[in-house]
C-alpha cells in the first residue's frame, strides 16, 4: 500500500509540472485565453522579418499578432492581417511599420498611432505601412557612403 501512495504522489507531481509547462508555453507564445480581437488588413512593400504568429505592439506592448500573410499577384505587395486585441481602438489614421527589436532581436508590428478621433472597424485597410528596412543595405550605404549628400 505505502509504493502505491508513493507512485499516486509521484504522478501528481510530474502531471503538475507537465501542466505548468504547458502553461508557461501558452504565456510565451502568446496564446490568447479568452478575450476578444478584430483583425486589420494592410499591405507592405516588404515584410522580410515576419512571419504568421509575429507579435504586433503599440507604445511597445504587445497587443495582438500576424494572423495571415500572402502575395498580392497583382500588386506585388504582400497583403497582411493581424488581430488586434478587442478593447484597443486603432485611430483610422494610423501607420504600420516593420521594427527591429535590436541588432540580433526579431522584428514586429508596430503600429504608430494617429491623432483621429475617429478608430478603424475591424475588417478596415491600413493605408499607411512602411516595410522592413534591410540592414545590409543599411550597412551599404554606411561602409560605402553616401553620394546623394549635399555638400556644402
Amino acid at each position: 500500500m505505502a509504493e502505491n501512495k508513493s507512485e499516486i504522489i509521484a504522478g501528481g507531481v510530474v502531471l503538475a509540472v507537465a501542466l505548468g509547462f504547458v502553461v508557461y508555453a501558452a504565456k510565451l507564445t502568446g496564446a490568447q485565453t479568452g478575450g476578444g480581437s478584430y483583425e486589420l488588413v494592410a499591405s507592405f512593400r516588404s515584410a522580410d522579418g515576419i512571419t504568421v504568429g509575429t507579435d504586433v505592439r503599440l507604445a511597445g506592448v504587445k497587443v495582438g499578432r500576424v494572423t495571415s500573410m500572402a502575395l498580392d499577384p497583382s500588386t506585388y505587395r504582400a497583403g497582411t492581417t493581424i488581430s488586434v486585441t478587442e478593447g484597443i481602438d486603432v485611430p483610422d489614421d494610423s501607420a504600420l511599420a516593420i521594427s527591429s527589436e535590436g541588432l540580433l532581436g526579431g522584428n514586429y508590428v508596430e503600429i504608430l498611432p494617429g491623432g483621429s478621433p475617429l478608430y478603424f472597424a475591424p475588417g478596415d485597410q491600413i493605408e499607411f505601412t512602411q516595410g522592413s528596412i534591410s540592414l545590409v543595405s543599411l550597412l551599404m550605404k554606411f561602409v560605402g557612403g553616401d553620394d546623394s549628400a549635399p555638400v556644402e
